[in-house]
């Protein structure tokens, strides 16, 4: 399987999701937001078919108006701080109203399909370099907010008493989110990449550790469930994005069901 070039790109932008994706999608979860994440990932298909319609790389279209849009979200907070749903609605009007209009206009000659549903055949060499870019920059960046992003997490308010930029990282945080989506297009596809964002950290959060152990443990189950879909999805012949999302809620429920029977185990023991 490896011996083809196709899956070795496809393994490598696999290995940059796999870490990337918990890392920004930990400070999501925490903060109650993976549905803006899941906006911010429809909104994506835009800047493809923006980056398709002038010649240029879809990862990079994808990167910049999903950046546009995240700043928008933390722009619209100010007016809508009571009603996250609205911006929801308003980021996927946005997002999904362009992708139509473009894809409708018949201008592209490329076919978008490939990038909603995820594909192993469409990584090429570019894309792993600007991948990779994007991969490191952003995790050096989380790296150099780690704790005022931790922070921010778990008290807003409390960290804008501290002194913390509040909002000036909510700002990078969002062109963060858009890297992680950008990279994770291309293996994951539109439709179900906001899973690989939320659904291993929900995994991990099961385990019931502090916040480092459940970032690793995110990692973990993330690489688990996207080197499997790409595993599986080459031998079946079909869509990565889906398969990959299959296989990460059936590891949910196999951790939730251990767990249940792990507690089940320790109250017969403590009752005899």
């Amino acid at each position: 399987m490896l011996s083809y070039g196709f899956m070795q790109n496809a393994v490598f932008v696999s290995l940059c999701i796999s870490v990337l994706c918990p890392c920004i999608g930990i400070f999501l979860v925490l903060r109650r937001y993976s549905m803006i994440g899941d906006a911010l990932s429809h909104a994506s298909l835009a800047g493809i078919t923006i980056g398709l319609l002038f010649g240029q790389s879809p990862v990079l279209g994808a990167f910049v108006f999903t950046s546009v849009c995240g700043a928008l979200v933390e722009f619209l907070r100010s007016y809508y701080e009571k009603h996250t749903d609205l911006i929801l609605s308003i980021i996927l009007s946005l997002g999904v109203g362009t992708a139509i209009t473009i894809i409708s206009s018949g201008r592209l000659r490329v076919n978008a399909d490939a990038f909603m549903f995820g594909s192993i055949l469409t990584v090429t060499k570019t894309d792993m370099i600007m991948v990779l870019a994007l991969s490191l920059v952003s995790l050096l960046a989380v790296a150099f907010l780690y704790h005022q992003m931790l922070y921010i997490a778990f008290d807003e308010e409390a960290a804008k008493v501290a002194g913390v930029r509040v909002r000036l990282i909510n700002y990078v945080f969002s062109i963060l989110v858009a890297s992680a989506i950008s990279v994770s297009i291309r293996i994951v596809g539109v439709l179900v990449l906001s899973s690989m964002i939320a659904i291993p950290v929900a995994t991990a959060l099961q385990l019931g550790k502090g916040f480092r152990k459940t970032l690793v443990f995110s990692v973990i189950f993330s690489a688990f469930d996207i080197m499997s879909g790409l595993l599986f999805s080459y031998y079946l012949n079909v869509a990565p994005g889906g398969l990959t999302a299959l296989i990460s809620v059936a590891l949910l429920l196999a951790v939730i069901l251990a767990k249940r029977l792990l507690s089940g185990v320790k109250g017969r023991k403590s009752h005899s």
